[in-house]
Parts: structure tokens; C-alpha cells; sequence
């Protein structure tokens, strides 16, 4: 179970690195009545320092059991020369710096309120600076590396905050502007107070961004963007606002709760770390993920609907009622990504939300839950510097799958009323999974901490086998085992169906798989069917048998869901070795481009073929395979009409072209700019196109050189320019890109290194890059220090994904074997990634 708060006196807090939840709780128990008053003099240019000053005001209680000889702890992750003066209650103190905290002696705290007052410069780990803008993105303990504060999430508190900056400047924060006075070239904007926060989810961005606002059903709304295709800025900017506004309706409905903060905001930023971030008030997205072009996929938009479904559901998830401590940042996500699938469920009507949550989620979830890295979903945490680490795979997939077992254990009303129970009981504090689930546990008979054990406290996923007796043309005993994939005697409660397949009609039997053994009463005395499709409503979780019957008859399948199923069953079982190889599954689902009627599958089918040939193809076999692939994909997009699926067979063809004709192809594609028949392609389609062609080193001179003089947008133009020495055919070129990414420095734009880093280590470059994995393992603990959250996985993944051979897992044993004490989050997240080496060598080599 998740830890939460005790109300007995906490031991004082020793001074070490990070936050500790010794120390959290310890301050927990003296402060509240916190409030933050911020001023930062942010010049024109990102290497200039920003002067910066802090009031920080609360009420202070000595802690239980007498007089602390303790100091107050204040976090701040910068070096002691950043601080300029300190005052405790108008009177200047002596700076004491020890261990990334600044050191308050209780003798100059008084009972009752109090305030410090600190000149400082700013940090700059977190700024995020650029030549024209910045954007903080603070979670989990980073806005310590900005500002001294008590950062943890269960100190929460209003900010008010006040930036100069350049005239030309426009910036946005968590709360509605005051005023603005210009000053010549600069000008000072105050803003309001915030709401009440927690420190991670305070944020403001700045620089030059072109403001757009909407009213919708009487929410007043604004965007900075800084998108300068015309095209997308026409396409998207209706979409943007109204699937906001129908997030908001239809959780203000679902919670019972109206939007409980003061202004409803957002900024689009290039190259941004993750898809968005749930900033209260002042939500930050990926540009690319809300500006889409005329050729975006039914599946991006959907994607772009789902996403802001989820930053605004976390608006009540997260930020009216947060956790308590990071060891429960799985809860916010699990509702963030629950609710967004619900929201697009009624705001795309006539899409199938049952499949878009097979395709979502099961292939991500099984991503890391199959591997000898796999984390639980509750994992505790000792200090908040290895916050970052909990993120991943698990949280945002695995979780929504649990929540929807629990909702269909619990049924849905019972489900809505003990949630909005919760938010209302907990609406502007702290809670965790411990006290939702005392909430939910009195709305079910079921015993929900036993449950939630397996599901959440536990690794893992269950493998199931089955034995279907026959007698006389009928089922006389259908049994189903389960066991943990590792072999242990788990059991992960839950219900799923099967789906009994014949000539002409299809029979879906529920489960109740509550027992290690289950007999499937409702099966038996039904004709023997033709064959079995496990998990067929795709709600159940676990490695599920195939029946070898099923394969050639997949196009069989009437429901798009069971085929989901099915496809995803296949490929989890070729990875153990069982049923299927992969030259065979590959030749399955090539017959498949061109039957497959839904474009999620349709996704899932291109993604699982790319997998197949880059990953578990030898490199001597793979030409031939990509090959027939190709000519498969091509066939395929040429006789499909609709547009979405069109551009995912293009993009299956891109991806997996080897032999000289599909080469030849796509450069006269790229060269002549003229898409096939029915494909629309973008700006940013032909710079795919042509890295693509990059990496392959085909023989034409300055493709990449010619593809940025057609980029119009400078933060588009920027990423290139800073790609393509890892696209170089030059050994030597890449060599040195490779080298530069030791330095901090060149590693600030995170999203931009990762992409460089996959074609660096391409599959057709893995021969001469494989030299650059030792140091990328040895950099690991460096780019989780001073990384965003998702950096070290994004890092691993890019850098390990595309290798096969056993010299390269041998590396990856030997690198943690050296190690015994190694990070244990870092050692998982290794294993993780390392997954899709540690696999492909067993099934291609041994």
C-alpha cells in the first residue's frame, strides 16, 4: 500500500541531497499557510543570469515534543553562490548552505507567521531558456532548482508572481494578469495570486508567442503558440478550443465539480519534453501534438483529442486534490487517462473507444510489464530526487487498465460516486490511493485491498493456459489456468471474455478468473467452435494463449476489438518463442495490409511489422524481408481510399524500405515534393523523408542541407540543424556528435537528442555505433540528475532499442553485474530498455 502522513510526531530531518519524506513530513507537521511571492528580471539573452527575489511567508508551529534544534529546511538546488541575502522577519541572517537546502535556525522563526525574504539568481536546469522564450516544467522537485522553497507536494500554496522581461515578450502563468508597465525596452508584468498549488505544478513560460483567445460556453480562453504554418494554425485552432471546452463539460458533469480554478490557459512549445503538462491554469503542450496539417491520420486527431482530455481531467485529478508524496503519482495519471478516455468516448461518438483502448494501452503495458525491468504500479519513495524514475509504461497504461477492471468490479455508478466522494471530501489538499480506496472499498462487497495488492502493489503479468475437453462435437470441460509469468502462484482477479469462433456465427463467454484454476461452465455443451480468441473484448490483462487455428483465419474476425486482441496476443507470444516466429507472424499480417478495415489496427499491424524487421530480422535476412514488405505496404496503400490508413501504409513503406527501388522512390518523392496518389505530406513529412533517406546514405549529395532551406519555421529549422550530424555519413562527424553529448549544455533540448540518438543507433548504423554504448550507460546517472523525468528512459530506449545481437546484451549484464549497488530505478529502467536486445538475441541466435 501507498504511505501517506502520520499524524505522530515525525524524528527530526537530517541534511542530505534531494527531499526526503523524513523531511517532508517533518515540515508537514510546523508549516501552512504557505504563500510564495516571486520576482524575476529575465533578460533578452538566455546566457545573461536572472536577478531574482522570493517572500516566502507561513505559519510556523515548533514541532512536537519541545524546541527543534533542527534548522528549517528550505530546498534549493543551485550552489551557494546563487544566494545573495537572506531575512528572516526583516532581519538580514547569515547565509548557511549544506547539502542543496538552505538552513533556517528556528531562533529567528517566531510561532505563528513568519517571513523569509531571499535575493537570489535564479537556476537554470529548469528554465528551459531558448533565444526568444522559456518554460519552466517543474515536476517532480524541480522548482527547487529555480527558486529556495519547501518543495513537496503536500505543502501547498498560492504564488504571485512577477517577470520583466522584453517589450515585445508575452507570458502566462498560473494565474490571470494584474497589470503590465513598460520601462522603454522591458516591461514588468504582476500577475494575480494563484489558486492554491503544490510547488511542482507552479509554471510560467515567456517569450515571443502569438496570443489567440476564445469564449466557449462562457469559459474565456487564450493560447500562446508560436506555429507559423498557416495551414495548421487554420486547421487546428477551432479543434484546440472546443475540445477543451468539451473536456470541461463533461467533467464538471462527471465530477459534479465546477472548474475549480480561477483562469482556464494554455501554451503550445516546440519540442516540448512530454505531450503536455497539467500546470493549473496555464497548461503546456507539445506543439506538435496540438497543430496537425491537412494530411493528419483519424488517429492523430483522435490522439490530439485524448491528450487534452487528459490534461484537463487533471485539473480535478491531480491538482484540486493531489497526492500526498510521489510514491501515489501513478494515482493523478491513472484518473487523467481514465477520464480522457471517457471524455473522447462521447467527444468522438463514431469512434470505437473499446478499440482505442486495446490499441492505447495493452502494447505500452506489456512494453515493460514482459521485461526483467518491470516496475509495480505503487512503488515507494524515499527521497524526491528519484521521483523522476516512477514514470513510465506501468503509470500511464498499465494503471488505466486496472482502473477499468475495478470499474467493471465495482460497476460504473459506484465507481463516478466513490470518485466524486473523494474529490469533494479531499478538493484543495492531499490524499492518497490508501484513502481512495477506504472510499471505494465501502461501495463493494469485493475485498479491495486484497485486490489492490496484486494489481498494484505487485511486478508482473499473469500467463494463462487453457484445456478445452471435447465429447461427441461439444465442449465438455473448458479450464483455465493462470500463473505469473515468472512462475510464481499469483493471482491477478480479474474478468475478460473468449470469444468461441464458428463458420457462421461467434459465441463470447465471460470469465471470472478469480482462482488460479477456473472452469468456464458457460462453454461447456456448446459445439467445439473452429477456434479460440483470448481477451476478445480486450479488457483482461496477461500473456494469453493462441490458438494455431485462429492465424490463417484471421480476417475471419468481424469485430475490430477481437482482432486487436488477437494481433497483440500473436505478437506478446512470438516475443516468449511460443506459437509463432517472426518471419512468420510478419508474413501473416503482410496478407493483412490489405483487409485491415480499421486504422487503429492498422497502426497497431505497421508497428508490429517495423518491429519484426528492424528488431527480429538478422541483418542478413532483412533485405529480403523489407523487401516483400514493401511491396506489400505499396499494394496496400494504393488500392485503400481512405486517407488515414493511406498514410500509415505510406509511413510502414518509409520506414522499412531497403532495396534500390523503394529507395529510388522515396527520393523522388522527397526531390519532386509530389506525394503518391491520395497521400498528403507536409513540411514535416518530407524532413522524415528525408532523414530517412539520410541514414540510409543514399547516393544523392546535400539532401538534408536542401530539406532545411525548405523549413519555414526556425524552431523546426533549429532541430534539424542540430540532428544532422548524427545523420552524417561521415564515422567521424557522428563520432564527435556523440562525444558533444557529454556536456550538459548540448543536452538541454531533450526531445531533439533522443530523435538524433535513434538514428544514430539506426539498425543500419548499429554496426559502427555499437562503440557508443558503454558511455551512454556510464552517462545514465548523470542524465537522470539533471534530466527530465522521462530523459533516462527516452535515453535508454533510443540508444538500445534497435540492437539484437548477444554482444550487446552481454554489454548491458556486464555494465550492472559491475554495479551491485547500482540505482535500483535506473537498473530497472536499463532492464527495460534492454528488453528488445535481451529477446531478439535469444530467438535470431540461440
Amino acid at each position: 500500500m501507498s504511505c501517506s502522513h502520520r499524524s505522530a510526531p515525525v524524528s527530526q530531518p537530517s541534511v542530505e541531497t534531494g527531499v526526503s519524506q523524513t523531511l517532508a513530513q517533518f515540515r508537514k507537521q510546523t508549516i501552512r499557510q504557505l504563500t510564495y511571492a516571486l520576482n524575476l528580471d529575465i533578460p533578452a539573452q538566455k546566457s545573461q543570469p536572472i536577478p531574482a527575489s522570493a517572500t516566502i511567508t507561513f505559519e510556523w508551529t515548533a514541532p512536537a515534543g519541545g524546541k527543534s534544534t533542527a534548522p528549517l529546511q528550505l530546498d534549493f538546488k543551485e550552489e551557494q553562490t546563487h544566494l545573495q541575502n537572506v531575512s528572516v522577519n526583516e532581519a538580514n541572517i547569515p547565509i548557511v548552505f549544506k547539502s542543496e537546502h538552505l538552513l533556517i535556525s528556528t531562533a529567528y522563526l517566531k510561532p505563528g507567521r513568519n517571513t523569509i525574504t531571499i535575493q537570489f539568481t535564479a537556476g537554470n536546469l529548469s528554465l528551459n531558456r531558448n533565444d526568444d522564450y522559456l518554460y519552466t516544467l517543474l515536476v517532480p522537485d524541480r522548482a527547487r532548482t529555480v527558486f529556495p522553497c519547501f518543495d513537496q507536494p503536500d505543502l501547498k500554496a498560492s504564488f504571485q508572481l512577477s517577470l520583466t522581461v522584453p517589450k515585445s515578450w508575452q507570458a502566462m502563468t498560473n494565474a490571470a494578469l494584474q497589470d503590465s508597465v513598460v520601462t522603454g525596452n522591458r516591461k514588468t508584468i504582476h500577475f494575480q495570486r494563484s489558486n492554491i498549488i503544490p510547488t511542482y505544478l507552479f509554471s510560467f513560460v515567456a517569450g515571443k508567442f502569438t496570443p489567440v483567445s476564445r469564449t466557449i460556453n462562457n469559459r474565456f480562453m487564450t493560447l500562446l503558440h508560436r506555429e507559423t504554418d498557416s495551414s495548421k494554425i487554420r486547421l487546428s485552432l477551432d479543434t484546440i478550443f472546443t475540445s477543451h471546452a468539451d473536456a470541461l463539460r463533461f467533467l464538471e458533469d462527471y465530477t459534479q465539480i465546477p472548474y475549480p480554478f480561477q483562469k482556464f490557459d494554455f501554451a503550445a512549445i516546440p519540442d516540448f519534453q512530454y505531450g503536455g503538462m497539467e500546470h493549473v491554469g496555464a497548461i503546456d503542450y507539445r506543439l506538435s501534438s496540438l497543430f496537425l496539417d491537412a494530411g493528419a491520420t483519424r488517429d492523430q486527431k483522435l490522439s490530439r483529442a485524448t491528450l487534452i482530455a487528459h490534461e484537463t481531467a487533471h485539473m480535478w485529478f491531480g491538482d484540486l486534490v493531489t497526492m500526498r508524496w510521489f510514491d501515489d503519482v501513478w494515482l493523478k495519471e491513472v484518473f487523467a487517462n481514465f477520464m480522457a478516455d471517457k471524455v473522447t468516448e462521447t467527444s468522438f461518438p463514431d469512434s470505437n473507444y473499446d478499440l482505442q483502448f486495446v490499441v492505447d494501452h495493452f502494447p505500452a503495458a506489456y512494453a515493460v510489464d514482459r521485461t526483467e525491468g518491470a516496475n509495480p504500479i505503487g512503488q515507494p519513495l524515499a527521497n524526491l530526487q528519484e521521483a523522476g524514475t516512477l514514470y513510465g509504461g506501468i503509470i500511464y497504461h498499465k494503471a488505466p487498465i486496472m482502473m477499468r477492471q475495478l470499474e467493471r468490479l465495482m460497476g460504473k455508478d459506484n465507481l463516478r460516486d466513490g470518485l466524486r466522494e473523494y474529490l469533494k471530501k479531499y478538493a484543495e489538499s492531499n490524499a492518497s490511493w490508501v484513502d481512495l480506496i477506504a472510499i471505494l472499498d465501502a461501495r463493494t462487497p469485493t475485498d479491495l485491498v486484497a485486490w489492490n495488492q496484486v494489481w498494484v502493489n505487485q511486478t508482473g503479468r499473469p500467463k494463462f493456459s487453457y484445456q478445452l475437453d471435447k465429447q461427441d462435437g461439444k465442449i465438455s470441460r473448458f479450464s483455465i489456468a493462470q500463473l505469473g509469468e515468472d512462475g510464481s502462484k499469483r493471482i491477478w482477479p480479474q474478468g475478460f471474455e473468449l470469444a468461441l469462433i464458428y463458420a457462421d456465427h461467434v459465441e463470447e463467454v465471460t470469465v471470472a478468473m478469480n482462482e488460479a484454476n477456473v472452469v468456464v461452465t458457460e462453454a461447456v455443451g456448446k459445439p467445439v467452435p473452429e477456434f479460440v480468441v483470448f481477451n476478445s473484448s480486450g479488457q483482461g490483462y496477461g500473456l494469453f494463449p493462441v490458438d494455431p487455428a485462429m492465424i490463417p483465419q484471421l480476417t475471419t474476425l468481424k469485430n475490430p476489438v477481437t482482432r486487436a486482441a488477437a494481433y497483440i496476443n500473436l505478437y506478446e507470444n512470438m516475443l516468449t518463442g511460443q506459437v509463432v516466429k517472426p518471419a512468420q507472424l510478419a508474413e501473416t499480417y503482410q496478407k493483412l495490409l490489405s483487409t485491415e478495415s480499421e486504422e487503429l489496427n492498422v497502426r497497431l499491424l505497421t508497428s508490429q511489422l517495423s518491429d519484426i524487421v528492424w528488431n527480429f530480422t538478422k541483418p542478413e535476412s532483412r533485405l529480403a524481408l523489407a523487401t516483400s514488405v514493401e511491396q506489400a505496404a505499396w499494394q496496400a496503400m494504393n488500392r485503400e481510399t481512405a486517407p488515414g490508413k493511406k498514410k500509415l501504409l505510406f509511413r510502414l513503406y518509409q520506414n522499412i524500405a531497403l532495396s534500390s527501388e523503394a529507395r529510388d522512390r522515396l527520393y523522388t518523392i522527397w526531390n519532386d515534393q509530389q506525394a503518391p496518389a491520395g497521400v498528403t505530406l507536409t513540411e514535416d513529412d518530407y524532413t522524415s523523408l528525408a532523414l530517412a533517406l539520410a541514414v540510409r546514405d543514399y547516393p544523392a549529395a546535400t539532401i538534408l542541407s536542401r530539406q532545411l532551406t525548405r523549413i519555414k519555421n526556425p524552431d523546426r529549422k533549429k532541430r534539424l540543424e542540430f540532428m544532422m550530424p548524427a545523420l552524417s555519413g561521415n564515422v567521424t562527424e557522428r563520432d564527435a556528435f556523440f562525444a558533444s553529448l557529454a556536456s550538459e549544455n548540448n543536452r538541454e533540448r531533450e526531445a531533439w537528442v533522443t530523435a538524433a540518438l535513434g538514428y544514430l543507433h539506426h539498425p543500419l548504423r548499429a554496426g559502427s555505433s555499437a562503440k557508443y554504448l558503454p558511455k551512454s550507460l556510464d552517462l545514465l546517472e548523470e542524465i537522470q540528475r539533471t534530466g527530465d523525468i522521462f530523459f533516462p528512459e527516452s535515453w535508454l530506449r533510443s540508444t538500445l532499442g534497435a540492437y539484437q545481437t548477444p554482444e550487446v546484451s552481454q554489454l548491458v549484464r556486464q555494465f550492472l553485474s559491475s554495479r551491485p549497488s547500482y540505482n535500483s530505478r535506473l537498473r530497472a529502467k536499463l532492464l527495460q530498455a534492454a528488453d528488445t536486445p535481451f529477446r531478439a538475441s535469444k530467438l535470431l541466435y540461440f
